[in-house]
C-alpha cells in the first residue's frame, strides 16, 4: 500500500516494484534535475494566494524541473519560493502562470544558490537573502560560476568584452567559426548575468548577439548582504546577496527607483541601502509641508522661526509614530534595470 493522495506524491523517475517481490535497488539512469535560479512569487493581491497555489499545483505536473514551497515576506504576505533550472524557464513559468492560468504575481529579483561554509567548518547553503548567516561566523563564501558562449559580428567584439569584464567577467577565449563571426567565452558568476545582462547584452550588439551558458563549479568571492530600509525599517524583499564591489551601485539602483514609487508622505521618508550596520545609499522622499509662516506679513524674524521649529518638533513626532506604505509597483521598479 502506496498511500498515494495526491500527484505530488510521486516523483519522475520513481521506481515501482511489487510488495511480494520487491526490487533492491532503484532502477538507474535517472538522473533529478537541480535549480539553478531562485525566485518568489507572490500574488498581487493577498486574496488570491490560494489561486495562485491551485495554479502552482496544476503547472507543476507537467513541468517536473519546477520545484516551490510555501514562503512569506512582512511586505508582499504568502507567497512561494520557487526553484528554476535557468532565466529561460524562469521566463517560461512566468509567462504560463500569466497566460494559461490568468494570474497577477510578482517575482522577487532572482538569486543563485550560494554556499557558506563557516568558522566551526559546517557548510551550509542558501538560496534565499532572508537566510544569510551573521558574518561574524563565516570563514568563505562561495558562488557559482559558468562558461559563457557569445556569438556576435566581430565589430562588436570591444564593447561586448567591456560588458563581460564589467560583470566579473574572467579568462576570456576566443573562436572564430565563420568570416566575421566570433564566439567569445568567459568565467563569469551566474549572478551577474541575472541582472538586466541578456539585455545589456541585445542593445549593445544591436540585437546580433546570441548568448548560452553552462555551470562551471562554485569560486570563493567577497559577498555581502545588502539590506533596504524604509523609514529604518528592514525590507525583506528587497533584501540582496552581491559581490561587495557592486553593493553600493545595486543599493543606490534600489533607493533611486524606490523614491520614484513611494508616495509623499506628511512626513519625511528615508530609504537606504545598508550592509550590516552600515550605511552605504541613501535616497528621501520629501514631505508634504505646509506653510505656517504665511499669515506673518512682518514683524520679528524670531516669529516666523518659532513657528518653523514648531512644524519641525510635530514632523519628527510623526515619522516616529508613522509607518509608510509602499505600492506593489514599487517591488517590481527596483528588479528592473534602467533601460527598461
Amino acid at each position: 500500500i502506496a498511500g498515494i493522495k495526491t500527484v505530488s506524491d510521486t516523483n519522475i523517475g520513481d521506481t515501482i516494484t511489487l510488495d511480494t517481490n520487491p526490487a533492491p535497488k532503484p532502477l538507474p539512469g535517472f538522473r533529478e534535475a537541480k535549480p539553478v535560479v531562485f525566485s518568489s512569487i507572490y500574488p498581487v493581491s493577498s486574496e488570491d494566494f490560494e489561486s495562485l497555489s491551485y495554479a502552482l499545483e496544476k503547472y507543476k505536473l507537467n513541468d517536473a524541473a519546477f520545484i516551490y514551497q510555501k514562503d512569506s515576506s512582512a511586505a508582499l504576505g504568502l507567497g512561494f519560493r520557487c526553484g528554476f533550472l535557468g532565466l529561460l524557464h524562469l521566463e517560461i513559468v512566468q509567462e504560463r502562470l500569466e497566460r494559461e492560468y490568468d494570474q497577477s504575481i510578482i517575482m522577487t529579483v532572482p538569486s543563485v544558490e550560494y554556499h557558506f561554509v563557516l568558522t566551526n567548518g559546517e557548510e551550509i547553503k542558501i538560496d534565499n537573502p532572508l537566510y544569510y548567516p551573521d558574518p561574524a561566523t563565516i570563514e568563505k563564501a562561495l558562488e557559482p560560476y559558468i562558461k559563457t558562449s557569445i556569438m556576435i559580428p566581430e565589430k562588436y567584439m570591444v564593447v561586448v568584452m567591456d560588458l563581460c569584464i564589467e560583470r566579473r567577467g574572467e579568462n576570456s577565449r576566443f573562436n572564430y567559426p565563420a568570416p566575421g563571426r566570433v564566439e567569445i567565452n568567459f568565467d563569469m558568476p551566474l549572478a551577474e548575468i541575472l541582472y538586466d545582462f541578456y539585455d545589456r547584452l541585445k542593445t549593445v550588439t544591436q540585437g546580433y548577439g546570441s548568448f548560452d551558458y553552462d555551470l562551471l563549479d562554485y569560486r570563493v568571492n567577497d559577498l555581502v548582504k545588502v539590506d533596504i530600509l524604509v523609514n529604518t525599517e528592514k525590507v525583506d524583499a528587497l533584501s540582496q546577496i552581491v559581490h561587495r564591489d557592486r553593493a553600493r551601485a545595486r543599493a543606490l539602483h534600489a533607493c533611486d527607483k524606490l523614491k520614484d514609487e513611494i508616495p509623499r508622505h506628511m512626513f519625511k521618508i528615508a530609504i537606504q541601502g545598508a550592509i550590516g550596520g552600515n550605511i552605504i545609499a541613501r535616497s528621501t522622499v520629501a514631505p508634504f509641508r505646509k506653510d505656517v509662516t504665511a499669515k506673518c506679513y512682518g514683524g520679528d524674524i524670531s516669529r516666523k522661526r518659532k513657528l518653523l521649529e514648531k512644524q519641525k518638533k510635530g514632523k519628527k513626532r510623526m515619522k516616529m509614530i508613522g509607518s509608510v506604505s509602499i505600492p506593489q509597483s514599487a517591488f517590481v521598479a527596483v528588479f528592473k534595470s534602467d533601460n527598461d
